[in-house]
């Protein structure tokens, strides 16, 4: 039986994937891969936190899974990527400076409600 309450959401279950890269950009055709691969990330529903750094949200390990598997299979055959989970608590942490300035803590996008 489903219950009629909201499923509250565990910031040790809720994940953020980070995708972070080092490509070949020497020659034309790497340059078009490199940039193929940041706007599949883009279209993925990623968004740039650095230039070689892509961070997204993620519902919970199965849905960063799926999505880790779409970042794989546009990966160019070159150059390095790594795929990092983090729970949202974990991201919590994040120290972020601009120069010597600490910036706020960076907030999270708004919890859906399941039912």
């Amino acid at each position: 039986m489903i219950a009629d309450h909201p499923v509250i959401l565990s910031g040790y279950r809720l994940m953020w994937l980070f995708v972070l890269f080092d490509l070949p950009v020497g020659t034309k055709r790497e340059r078009q891969s490199a940039t193929k691969f940041r706007h599949t990330l883009l279209d993925l529903g990623f968004e740039m936190a650095q230039f070689s750094v892509y961070l997204k949200y993620c519902a919970g390990k199965e849905q960063g899974e799926s999505l880790a598997r779409h970042v794989e299979a546009a990966m160019p055959s070159s150059g390095k990527v790594h795929i990092i989970t983090i729970t949202d608590k974990q991201y919590e942490n994040i120290r972020t400076y601009r120069g010597k300035k600490r910036e706020p803590a960076p907030k999270n996008p708004a919890q859906l409600a399941l039912f």
